[in-house]
């Protein structure tokens, strides 16, 4: 839309009424007054119209408009001095100018809310799902307990066991959304010291023993960086990162599979990692989508290999922490590939 300054409304009024006076002159006076005289006049009329209109509109619209514009470039910056001080330009340019900008920010703030609100509900939905399993789970469990199968131990024994795991399956998905929500809040960093990068991956390959027996799964580390080279991270993060990809492999890997770390020297200050599997691989329309919350990429085949649905939320935020992405590669049937970087220790 077109701007048109105080001066330039008062020239069009002035300039009109100007004109009107031509004519009249020109029709009272053609024969008593030469052409200099009705030219002089018709100046005299023109200039004191501009100057008296001038005057009155100036006035008229910035004592109009600029309390707009104090009230909206204030809101604008968060500040509560509505009587700041606004130089006097094109105070009607400026209004637009801020409103227009204002609409643009609270256009994206909208979207971002409304991006959010679309988050929370997913989330809650989610959470609201996963939840359910082994709470049905449970109390079925204990109804079955206390209509008398406590009585007979060849039912109590594995019912309790099976309430057991669906209790500790409860506890590890109420951790992993703590953690994962205190990473997103930025309220956990990185405690950053070196270690045996090398030493680490071992401890993850012992740590996770009895899964691997379950599907008689081969653990290989492929080391190939220099003698004692260690990484700069946060340990404990990096242990969990490492043990959320190797579960990952193990889970979705196939029986007397294998599943292989590698550690190269990518260049001097990093070291490159990747963890790979001969499993059942992700489709690729899923591939951007592994690393949200709660997300299956297989949820008919996912579900019954138990997890949180979190572990991979928790390796991409752990990861971004220390100022790090990664990466993924997969071909269903043949296997999925994950890769990421640390630095080096000095």
């Amino acid at each position: 839309m077109k701007i048109y300054k105080t001066r330039y409304l008062a020239l069009l009024i002035a300039g009109a009424i100007a004109g009107a006076s031509i004519l009249e002159i020109y029709l009272s006076y053609i024969f008593a007054y030469s052409w200099l005289h009705i030219l002089v006049i018709i100046l005299l009329t023109f200039l004191v119209w501009f100057i008296i209109l001038f005057y009155l509109l100036n006035n008229y619209i910035i004592a109009r408009i600029k309390p707009i514009y104090k009230l909206i470039h204030s809101l604008r910056l968060n500040s509560d001095n509505l009587y700041e001080h606004v130089e006097n330009k094109d105070i009607i340019a400026e209004v637009q100018k801020e409103v227009t900008d204002w609409a643009e920010n609270k256009t994206l703030e909208i979207a971002k809310l409304k991006a959010g609100e679309k988050f929370r509900k997913e989330f809650l939905a989610n959470v609201s799902h996963e939840l359910k399993t082994p709470l049905f789970s449970i109390q079925g469990y204990i109804y079955t307990l206390l209509d008398g199968g406590l009585e007979d131990q060849e039912i109590a024994m594995p019912y309790l066991e099976k309430t057991k795991k669906n209790v500790n399956r409860l506890i590890h998905m109420v951790n992993d959304i703590e953690t994962i929500s205190r990473l997103e809040a930025g309220e956990i960093q990185p405690i950053l010291v070196p270690f045996d990068f090398a030493k680490l991956v071992y401890d993850v390959f012992e740590h996770n023993e009895f899964q691997t027996l379950e599907k008689n799964v081969k653990l290989k580390f492929n080391n190939l960086l220099k003698q004692k080279t260690k990484v700069f991270a946060d340990k404990k993060m990096i242990f969990d990162v490492m043990t959320n990809l190797v579960l990952n492999g193990i889970k979705y890997g196939r029986i007397d599979g294998t599943l292989t770390v590698t550690a190269l020297n990518k260049n001097d200050e990093l070291i490159q990692i990747s963890v790979m599997d001969n499993g059942i691989g992700i489709a690729q329309e899923d591939l951007p989508r592994i690393f949200e919350r709660f997300y299956r990429a297989d949820k008919s085949r996912s579900r019954g290999q138990g997890g949180t649905g979190l572990g991979l939320a928790i390796v991409k935020h752990a990861l971004e922490a220390h100022k790090q992405t990664i990466t993924v590669t997969s071909e269903p049937q043949i296997g999925t590939t994950f890769v990421f970087n640390l630095k080096k220790a000095n």
